[in-house]
């Protein structure tokens, strides 16, 4: 598969497809199954914030974005990995920047082997931490009972 950083912002395959999925480099070896699927009519593109600083992968995305104008951007990571909540922010971050109302922007995480869509509205409040404190004091006078898994 193709890596972010080392395909041409201008690619033709990504005008061609039109659609992108920004993934984790883990999801394509912990869930083989849902990396495919997930791939299915999007150009795959893999990133490991890890390796990579947020600010490079960003920048890369934006100009890639601006040129190729895709009608999509789908990112999936796996669910509770500090290095892949960042690559969440990073794209919400693009979308924020280039305010691109033609291109659809969609977040996914796996999670022990299912497939959760996530809101944008998570993505912006998980850079919050103030805010994140703040849902919990509120559900725990409602009794909700949210609590971190281990």
């Amino acid at each position: 598969m193709a890596r972010l950083l080392t395909t041409n912002a201008g690619d033709r395959r990504v005008r061609a497809v039109g659609r992108v999925l920004i993934y984790g480099d883990c999801v394509e070896v912990m869930w083989p199954e849902i990396f495919r699927q997930m791939c299915k009519g999007r150009f795959p593109l893999a990133v490991c914030l890890e390796n990579e600083h947020m600010n490079i992968v960003g920048f890369k995305l934006a100009t890639m974005i601006r040129i190729c104008k895709p009608k999509e951007v789908v990112t999936l990571t796996i669910d509770g990995s500090p290095h892949c909540v960042q690559l969440h922010m990073m794209v919400e971050e693009v979308r924020k920047l280039l305010k691109d109302e033609n291109t659809v922007f969609r977040y996914f995480v796996v999670e022990k082997g299912d497939l959760i869509e996530v809101d944008s509205r998570c993505v912006r409040t998980a850079r919050y931490l103030s805010k994140i404190k703040k849902l919990l004091e509120v559900s725990d006078r409602n009794n909700i009972g949210i609590s971190p898994q281990n």
